[in-house]
């Protein structure tokens, strides 16, 4: 029988909580188990309720789960905002005595007190292990591979030296040990036995889109520090400079995406990382690298708007103002990830794509997915596929003249890099001729606009990475982009498992929505549902103006975290009760 456990720790910011979630989460993966991390926490710099959630199996997992089994609980706050799920079966490990509160009784709900802050304090003489002590009590009590964990911290502390190592393993122990003297366990929850280490990578959302940034030739970064997507821009800078590339930290937004367009026009890769607001302030410059054709890659990891509102939050609300981001008729594409690895593979597509088409492309994350950890398989990177832009040979004789803006059958025209011979040219926001001089008149004005858009006009046929699960005799369809398609993929799975019949769709390209496979599979069923983590229903609101007869049932949440997988199975399940009876 599969062993799945979600282990809640929980407490005010600065107490190491996301920390202590990590350590479990790589020893767990250490030991050969698949891992799925939940974390939140406040745009305070410090204070405040957070939050960091493990998901353990030795099945494939694809959400944080709809509750926890186990509350480690921190402080009163923490105890407070999550005894509601406290229902018989489950467990809480709490700081007591010593801690700043006394829970109430929980009927059938495992209680293990240890007093974390003391131990901390009165013996280690060391009141920030506080973390480090709750790490090592509840190793104990569930069984966590202890050679494991001890790895994990090592590898996170010895730069520190020795002595800093030491003091962790400590406070493990000393946790460890009060348990053993002190506490009966009165559950049967344990951590699934060790298998062998899979060959899997430990990857963070926003490294993963820096990891898939460096696989596909990026060598030009700028941006503007801006929460949820400065830790792209952590990593980018730690790894660009091994690969002689370039990261450039801009005054604002707008000079981040100029300094992309400039360096693109320069014949590099370039990528910039951003968030709502900050798009907001690409505009115009998103509009002259539409118009120039210029390749870039701009990665949206959405948060909580508008304004300022929610910045370490998840929101997929973006959609609209990265579809409709820039006046005029401004051809764009945007893909949108799932997962950590889908953070990966579709930043290389979003680079490809906008080679190919010469344009800028987008990449949506969220700052749930930011922060997400996963065990990816290793990439093999002999099997990835990376485009480079068509570009201009030179000039061949003194008779023959570059046109940057040759208006092809495909609408893509060889580009001039700085330093080929002949290849000058000026890359304007004017509406221009085929030679990239200034004109205004209506034959060159169709031309160019018809040139532009007809990139486009096949990107379904030729960008096929949509996932289509379909059940044949079903009657519901649920279609799921972002981060929400991974929460949908284990409400299918409960579905199925209670014998119902429901399909699911899931668009890797959210911009240009793609029709054809829309209606082929709306076709066959008889309604369509589509949750998102807004409140407009932004992406239903693109099917349903674009598409043909398809109206999709929106379910919308916008409270600031994801969606847990029951709140789809059971608004699917309605639909699903409806049609067979």
């Amino acid at each position: 029988m599969a062993t799945d456990i979600i282990m809640r720790i929980a407490g005010e910011g600065g107490e190491g909580v996301i920390s202590t979630g990590d350590f479990l989460m790589q020893a767990a993966t250490r030991a050969g188990m698949e891992v799925v991390t939940f974390k939140t926490f406040p745009s305070e710099i410090k204070g405040g309720y957070a939050l960091s959630q493990v998901r353990i199996s030795d099945n494939k997992i694809y959400s944080q789960g709809d509750t926890f089994d186990i509350l480690v609980a921190f402080n009163g706050e923490a105890y407070a905002i999550n005894k509601k799920e406290l229902t018989p079966g489950k467990i809480m490990v709490y700081d007591f005595p010593g801690g700043d509160f006394e829970p109430q009784d929980h009927n059938g709900v495992h209680m293990y007190p240890v007093p974390m802050t003391k131990i901390a304090k009165m013996e280690l003489k060391a009141p920030i292990a506080k973390n480090m002590v709750a790490l090592g009590a509840v190793s104990e009590i569930f069984k966590v591979p202890m050679d494991s964990l001890i790895q994990s911290i090592t590898d996170k502390f010895i730069r520190k030296g020795q002595a800093v190592v030491d003091k962790n393993l400590e406070a493990i122990e000393a946790g460890a040990r009060y348990v053993r003297e002190n506490i009966k366990k009165t559950d049967t929850r344990v951590f699934p036995s060790p298998t062998p280490q899979k060959d899997v990578i430990i990857v963070e959302g926003s490294e993963a889109v820096a990891l898939g940034a460096m696989v596909a030739g990026c060598r030009f970064f700028s941006c503007y520090p801006i929460t949820p997507a400065t830790s792209i821009a952590n990593y980018m800078s730690s790894m660009i400079l091994k690969a002689n590339g370039f990261v450039y930290q801009a005054e604002d937004e707008i000079a981040s995406i100029a300094n992309c367009l400039g360096a693109s026009f320069a014949g590099v890769k370039t990528m910039t990382s951003t968030s709502g607001p900050g798009l907001d302030l690409m505009s115009e410059l998103l509009g002259l690298g539409s118009m120039a054709e210029l390749p870039v890659v701009i990665v949206n990891v959405q948060r909580g708007g508008p304004s300022t509102r929610m910045p370490t939050k998840h929101y997929q609300a973006d959609l609209l103002s990265t579809a409709y981001n820039s006046h005029g008729d401004t051809p764009k594409i945007i893909l949108a990830a799932s997962n950590v690895e889908e953070n990966f593979y579709l930043t290389i597509d979003a680079f490809n794509l906008a080679e190919r088409y010469q344009m800028p492309v987008f990449m949506l994350s969220d700052a749930s997915l930011a922060i997400r950890t996963e065990a990816i398989p290793v990439p093999d990177i002999s099997k990835i596929k990376i485009e480079n832009r068509v570009t201009y040979a030179g000039k061949k004789d003194e008779q023959e003249k570059f046109l940057r803006y040759v208006n092809t059958k495909s609408g893509i025209s060889p580009m001039g890099i700085p330093g080929t011979p002949g290849a000058s040219y000026a890359a304007t926001g004017l509406e221009h001729a085929e030679d990239s001089g200034p004109r205004t008149n209506q034959e060159t004005r169709n031309m160019m606009t018809e040139k532009r858009w007809r990139k486009l006009e096949n990107i379904e046929a030729e960008y096929t990475n949509i996932e289509v699960d379909e059940q044949q005799g079903a009657e519901v369809g649920i279609i799921a982009w972002g981060l929400t398609a991974s929460i949908t993929k284990e409400a299918i799975q409960r579905l199925r498992n209670k014998g119902y019949k429901v399909s699911a769709m899931y668009p890797k390209m959210v911009y240009p929505v793609p029709v054809n496979s829309i209606e082929k599979f709306a076709s066959k069923i008889k309604t369509v549902i589509i949750p998102e983590a807004n409140y407009q229903g932004q992406f239903a609101q693109l099917v349903k103006a674009k598409t043909n007869n398809v109206n999709p049932v929106k379910l919308n949440i916008y409270r600031g975290e994801p969606f847990i997988p029951k709140e789809i199975e059971d608004f699917t399940e309605k639909y699903l009760t409806k049609g067979s009876s």
